[in-house]
């Protein structure tokens, strides 16, 4: 009998990679393409922008964060319509107004106009192209629906791994404003004509097929619910799972926005840290890769419970180690987290709530998401300047993980029982 946690084999799983490529090649060009409106490639901008505007760290802070929460608080909006027109169209849009973005940030012409650029450039890149890349690929898939994903979110390790650096040696060369309208012109030139042809033929989503292999699916034993997002809201597993959710997002952007002042504190230099982003992403990717196959048989929600482990250890050894080898690990350890949360979250929603309203549930979560991230590096400066130490934050930080994962594991069971006897 097969494991339920085995491994897939390399050529079962390239065998469905090739089969399915034109779409799940979409869903990692999508994820890539989004790194122009995502924190880490942001913040490389940041000192020149500062600079030229005469910014402060706390001025440029503020100004993300309100670009931010105003992108959150459109997103349930604008998300929701993925589920209401053809998806061509929608990833047409958004590779359109990615580009717009992008070049907008380019023209920039006064301080009082980041506000607007930032909101742009985190609701086409952040929101809405990670909301394409995941959703769609979700709608599309059922019995290798952690496969997929696994697959398509590839393309946000690769551009973390991949843009900063090219971001970082354009700007020295050419100049932060040359090098964004780049950006803008390849989402225009090159994103928006292969994500049209990638989708020149709609695919026909997959349905349970117990007879395609021998290893059993969760999708071939519980049928599919669809929810709405109201009756998302009024179910009990959603506000169980909530604080679990929103942890990962306030936790990481508070560390990777202060990660040169983590650094500063422990001695550290910042090169050695920016080079540790490489073992993040070759840890996200790992660890997405072998959930995938896993989730299809034992199913995400049983999986949920998980998620941050991982980061809850990475944070103590950050805050309690001193040489700075630990600072990869650190490192390596939050990559593991977010293989994980980038795998098991989106497959986790569709088992909860179907697929025929994910895109209004997909971008409710996500608005939620930004919001709690928004939070994140303000409370943590605040902490800093009060002089609260970092092992302080860490034990706090870590107690947060526990109650979290407690209620997660508690709510995953009941949720498990309550659909097998459904």
């Amino acid at each position: 009998m097969t494991s339920p946690a085995a491994a897939e084999p390399p050529s079962g799983y390239l065998k469905f990679a090739i089969e399915n490529g034109r779409f799940l090649c979409f869903g990692f060009l999508m994820a890539f393409a989004s790194s122009f409106g995502q924190t880490f490639f942001i913040g490389v901008f940041g000192p020149e922008i500062q600079a030229e505007f005469g910014l402060s760290h706390a001025g440029w802070g503020t100004v993300y964060m309100m670009g931010t929460l105003m992108s959150a608080a459109v997103l349930p909006f604008t998300g929701r319509w993925i589920d209401r027109i053809s998806l061509r169209r929608y990833a047409m849009l958004v590779c359109i107004g990615l580009g717009i973005a992008c070049i907008g940030a380019a023209l920039c012409p006064a301080a009082g106009f980041l506000v607007a650029a930032i909101f742009m450039l985190r609701q086409m890149g952040q929101g809405l192209a990670s909301h394409v890349a995941i959703t769609a690929t979700v709608k599309q898939f059922r019995r290798n629906r952690g496969k997929a994903i696994a697959i398509a979110t590839l393309g946000f390790p690769a551009g973390r791994a991949i843009l900063p650096v090219a971001a970082v040696a354009l700007i020295l060369t050419f100049g932060w404003r040359e090098t964004y309208a780049l950006a803008g012109f390849l989402a225009l030139v090159l994103l928006l004509p292969a994500a049209m042809w990638l989708l020149r033929r709609e695919r026909v989503p997959q349905s349970p097929n117990p007879t395609q292999n021998n290893a059993s699916s969760i999708a071939d034993e519980v049928p599919e619910t669809n929810l709405t997002l109201s009756e998302v809201f009024r179910h009990p597993f959603f506000y169980a799972i909530l604080p679990g959710m929103l942890g990962p997002s306030i936790i990481e952007t508070a560390l990777f926005f202060h990660q040169l002042s983590v650094a500063d504190m422990k001695g550290w230099s910042p090169e050695w840290i920016t080079g540790g982003y490489a073992i993040f992403a070759v840890a996200t990717t790992l660890v997405s890769v072998a959930a995938g196959p896993i989730i299809d048989r034992a199913g995400a929600t049983r999986l949920l419970p998980i998620i941050m482990i991982p980061s809850a250890i990475g944070i103590l050894t950050l805050a309690y180690a001193d040489n700075a080898i630990w600072a990869w690990l650190y490192l390596a350890l939050a990559g593991v987290t977010s293989g994980l949360r980038q795998t098991i979250t989106p497959v986790m929603w569709a088992e909860f709530s179907g697929t025929r309203h994910i895109g209004a549930v997909r971008s409710m979560a996500a608005t939620m998401s930004v919001f709690a991230s928004a939070l994140g590096p303000p409370a943590m400066g605040w902490m800093m300047d009060a002089g609260i130490h970092l092992q302080t934050m860490a034990i706090g930080t870590v107690t947060f993980v526990a109650f979290a994962t407690g209620l997660i594991w508690i709510a995953s069971i009941v949720q498990v029982r309550s659909r097998r006897i459904s």
